[in-house]
């Protein structure tokens, strides 16, 4: 397993989709969604007072649907309006800690950096390092993870702090054990918050 080392004034802590349609509430809502905003929460308030950038992403469409592309073939609830920017299902959910100096990125495809300027607010920002919380999981955080690796960040996904819902015959905690564990493989340091907290806390 990797053992990254990092400054917090060059971290971002990306927090995936915490809106109210995966949190809480909805027929998509992750189980343990409210217990990872709970975990989301503390991290992000650790976060910011470190010097790490706070980052919350929201998966939304255009109303008039002229960004859905493939994704509408292959979730056709999409070409419904189900994701659309003007739903108040796609906020984020009312009990997720933003602050005035946190960074909101809107994002049309599962990772966050395909179609928007995440990359270059964290190269704006001096970043190198990004860690990942969020829903779901195998998904979105996933995606969102694998990018970062690609364009060369050093990535933290922090486990506990992640979560999904049964998909396709698999379990949540299916899988939640086999997206950590390839993540593991070549992708990403798995950490639980704890570790992760105590580890911000060495840094400053």
């Amino acid at each position: 397993m990797a053992d990254f080392q990092y400054q917090p004034s060059r971290l971002a802590l990306i927090n995936v989709d915490m809106q109210s349609v995966f949190v809480h509430g909805s027929p998509i809502s992750a189980p343990d969604g409210l217990g990872v905003l709970e975990k989301v929460n503390l991290i992000s308030a650790q976060c910011r007072s470190s010097g790490a950038t706070v980052i919350h992403t929201r998966h939304v469409i255009r109303p008039d649907g002229s960004n859905i592309g493939v994704m509408g073939a292959l979730m056709p609830n999409v070409c419904d309006g189900f994701m659309n920017r003007d739903q108040e299902r796609t906020e984020l959910y009312s009990d997720l800690d933003v602050q005035t100096n946190d960074i909101v990125v809107e994002k049309p495809r599962f990772g966050a950096f395909t179609h928007t300027d995440l990359d270059l607010v964290l190269r704006t920002k001096g970043i190198d390092t990004v860690a990942v919380t969020g829903i779901a999981t195998n998904i979105c955080c996933e995606t969102t993870a694998r990018e970062a690796y690609a364009l060369n960040y050093k990535v933290l996904f922090i486990e506990d702090a992640t979560c999904t819902f049964d998909m396709e015959g698999s379990t949540a905690a299916e899988l939640q054990k086999t997206t950590c564990s390839s993540l593991a493989f070549g992708f990403a340091e798995v950490v639980s918050s704890e570790y992760f907290c105590q580890e911000l806390d060495q840094a400053v």
